[in-house]
């Protein structure tokens, strides 16, 4: 097949070719011209997305499957699914859905998050590390910080002592780190343990966004998430200190991730899709990046090409997979144009 159209993020009109489900940038003898005109970008990336997770819970494999068809048909076509508490390799397997790469169950201490969706430890938090990580796709998912119900309030999971030796376990894997974080106590510990990523990082403040800055820490803020804070709160009665703080960091989140975007802490669109957040809702988490600072630009980028490029996937460069959403318009100078491609490819396929 044959694309010509403005490729972005360089912005340039330019020629595509696919075979095989591979771009080409050479011509290809017999093409057939599908796309003539238009905008080429790179696969949307959800980098916080839980395929295989319910509001109830884990789901069936068919639920699932419907799961990443939505969000494949909503231009995401990479996925690091940010924890899952069913085993989705079967998904891999199938030429229709999103690549997704797995960071296994997420690892938590007992009644220390959602029932029935991690793996619950009480000590050896290396040891499920090491099994995660073998589990996994390159990723293990901690559980940073939750309501402790004997405090009140937001509080760590792990000490730092943990944490610097879990970490290090999965690094010598070869894997990544990422943890849920809402409050400010777990991130000093996760931090200079060297996670890799930290997810939704509410509790940011000036010392930890410069040492997330410093050490090359990755934030995926999942902004549309913290919109549920409020609700959250609500439900919170028992728990007075909690809910105000959750109220207290939901307000202040825009000022928050805005000095993480202008300290030049990498930034990447995350939905939190599964649980509460409906599945098949990036364009959503683009628009509020753009809305606590980032450019047009930067906004598309951390779910595109600079997402792309950070979990290790080419964007439309030779040999790289021709995994391409077409829009009409330019969606630089006009974000609400993500919401309408006009054709979704995926490996070569055009859905």
């Amino acid at each position: 097949m044959h694309l010509r159209g403005v490729v972005l993020p360089e912005g340039e009109p330019r020629d595509l070719w696919v075979v095989n489900g591979r771009v080409r940038t050479q011509p290809v003898p017999n093409a057939q011209t599908v796309v003539d005109g238009g905008y080429l970008v790179p696969g949307l990336v959800d980098a916080h997305c839980h395929v295989g997770l319910g509001p109830q819970g884990g789901v069936e494999l068919p639920e699932a499957v419907e799961q990443a068809i939505t969000d494949r048909d909503a231009g995401t076509l990479l996925i690091r699914d940010c924890g899952s508490p069913i085993d989705t390799r079967p998904l891999q397997e199938r030429l229709d859905l999103p690549r997704i790469v797995r960071a296994g169950k997420h690892i938590s201490k007992p009644k220390r998050y959602i029932p029935g969706i991690s793996v619950e430890v009480e000590t050896d938090l290396a040891t499920a590390v090491a099994e995660q990580a073998a589990d996994g796709d390159g990723w293990v998912k901690l559980v940073g910080d939750w309501i402790d119900r004997g405090e009140g309030d937001l509080a760590p999971l792990w000490t730092d002592d943990e944490l610097a030796q879990a970490i290090k376990v999965a690094h010598d894997a070869g894997a990544k780190v990422t943890a849920h974080v809402f409050g400010e106590d777990a991130l000093p510990g996760l931090i200079n343990a060297g996670i890799d990523c930290i997810e939704h990082g509410t509790g940011l403040t000036d010392d930890t966004i410069a040492l997330m800055a410093a050490r090359g820490t990755a934030l995926v803020p999942t902004l549309i998430n913290i919109e549920t804070f409020p609700g959250i709160a609500e439900k919170a009665g028992k728990y007075p200190r909690y809910a105000n703080h959750m109220r207290d960091l939901h307000a202040r989140v825009s000022r928050t991730v805005a000095s993480a975007v202008e300290a030049g802490i990498p930034v990447y669109a995350g939905t939190d899709a599964g649980g509460g957040i409906r599945h098949g809702r990036i364009v959503d988490e683009i628009v509020a990046l753009r809305g606590v600072g980032m450019s047009a630009v930067d906004a598309i980028g951390a779910a595109s090409w600079n997402a792309r490029e950070w979990l290790g996937f080419p964007s439309l460069t030779e040999g790289a997979a021709a995994d391409i959403v077409v829009y009409d318009e330019d969606p630089r100078e006009n974000l609400e144009v993500l919401r309408s491609p006009r054709m979704v490819m995926l490996r070569g396929r055009i859905h």
